[in-house]
């Protein structure tokens, strides 16, 4: 195969399309500071996710950092080492300690039995991921919040467009937040938001702006996290191509299904109640040894999947190791495969292939 398969391709829309949405900011020779197309493209968003408040920022970082510090969240966050390292990262940059809770062996997401015998009295709140676009156990997080009066943050950077029990996944939680890196189903090259009850709206705005609303006046500390023109132009071009990158995404894995429902490995388990996005395919191993052939006959035919996340967060070199066990055994055995629109299928084919003769 002569060009590369990776794990996933920016989807681009045609150039002149999103040339003609920039040049608006460009005849008004505004390119940052909140301009027409951040603030058309959060309005837009609002009305296609169904959510009420959306803060677009210029990363997916930046919103985890400003949940934990407008939340005033301080000493231990409870979180799952199952994830990417940005959402381990910020809780450690803003000066907290996390707590790793283990994952849910089928769902892969933090496991909501264990999560009230690691609170203690250092306990602010429960930072968690909906991981590849699955669902936490959001209602019994939600009540074991309530019960302990804490916060509830979901980095749902994998999640744009998931729905659970009728509602978008957004509206789960005190704050959740986003990722529009290019990688993702929607993006805006980089870029991000932050999702948020009214009661946080305020001071979310004021931290990704300074400190200010947007006048002379201050309100307090910020950072510098606003979304530009050209990432805003991005992301309004990518709208009308939404429902053709869902559709793609989920005829090629409904592919994936049928080609491996027979063999030896391990799918990944959607909560029931979920209007899933197909953001990424894992498939777990039954052993390291196993992954690591796979991986290498797959990039012997130019096909690179990714060992996503890897390794288990409880790991980092920084911290304290505590042990998890579930989910460093799936960290060391999962594959993300090759899921993007055109991806053809002949290609999927070859890489089922080889994961069948090799297993």
């Amino acid at each position: 195969m002569k060009n590369k398969i990776r794990v996933t391709k920016t989807f681009l829309p045609p150039q002149d399309e999103y040339q003609s949405i920039l040049s608006r900011a460009w005849d008004k020779n505004w390119i940052t500071n909140r301009g027409v197309l951040v603030e058309e493209l959060e309005n837009s968003l609002k009305t296609f996710l169904e959510v009420s408040n959306l803060i677009a920022t210029t990363n997916g970082t930046l919103p985890l950092q400003i949940a934990i510090k407008a939340l005033n969240l301080t000493g231990e966050i409870i979180t799952t080492p199952f994830s990417y390292v940005a959402t381990t990262s910020s809780i450690v940059w803003q000066g907290c300690t996390p707590v790793f809770v283990d994952i849910d062996p089928e769902y892969f997401t933090i496991d909501e039995t264990k999560i009230e015998a690691a609170i203690t009295k250092n306990t602010s709140a429960i930072l968690a991921t909906h991981v590849y676009g699955n669902p936490c156990n959001v209602l019994e997080i939600e009540r074991i919040a309530k019960k302990h009066q804490l916060k509830v943050i979901y980095d749902a950077a994998h999640s744009f467009g998931v729905r659970y029990k009728g509602k978008s996944i957004f509206n789960f939680g005190d704050v959740s937040t986003c990722s529009f890196h290019a990688t993702k189903i929607f993006h805006t090259g980089e870029g991000g938001a932050i999702f948020c009850k009214n009661k946080y709206y305020d001071d979310m705005f004021n931290y990704h702006n300074f400190g200010h609303n947007g006048e002379e006046e201050f309100h307090g500390l910020g950072i510098n996290a606003k979304m530009s023109e050209p990432q805003a132009a991005m992301g309004l071009a990518m709208l009308p191509y939404l429902q053709l990158i869902f559709k793609e995404r989920e005829v090629l894995t409904n592919l994936y299904n049928s080609k491996l429902k027979n063999s030896r490995i391990e799918l990944l388990k959607i909560r029931e109640g979920t209007d899933w996005n197909h953001s990424y395919y894992p498939v777990i191993f039954k052993t390291e040894s196993q992954l690591l052939k796979v991986r290498l006959e797959l990039e012997k035919r130019n096909i690179y999947p990714r060992r996503y996340f890897f390794p288990s967060l409880n790991k980092l070199p920084y911290l304290t190791y505590k042990s998890c066990p579930v989910s460093e055994k799936i960290s060391a055995l999962v594959l993300c495969l090759p899921l993007y629109p055109g991806l053809e299928e002949s290609e999927a084919n070859i890489i089922t292939d080889i994961i069948n003769a090799n297993v």
